[in-house]
């Protein structure tokens, strides 16, 4: 069953979410003005992360990298505690 929220100018609906056996989160989403899906993991590790609706994606470490590719396939590498977000 999908549920509908509203998020400033998003409307959007969840698909699905759990937990698995390691204690991993993930939750998954679609937008329901474009169709683009979206998704997102936190880890028992600390780290998590998420693919958006325009096709980059971000992904942490929890501890200390941090990696975001955008739309065109840029890739953004941060390292230390700038990462620590």
């Amino acid at each position: 069953m999908s549920r509908s929220a509203m998020s400033g100018k998003n409307d959007y609906s969840y698909t699905g979410s759990g937990t698995n056996s390691q204690g991993n989160h993930y939750c998954s989403r679609v937008d329901n003005n474009s169709g683009s899906s979206s998704y997102h993991y936190s880890n028992n590790n600390g780290s998590y992360y998420y693919s958006n609706p325009n096709g980059s994606t971000y992904y942490n470490s929890g501890s200390g990298y941090s990696q975001y590719t955008a739309p065109n396939g840029n890739v953004t590498k941060s390292y230390g505690d700038s990462a620590k977000k």
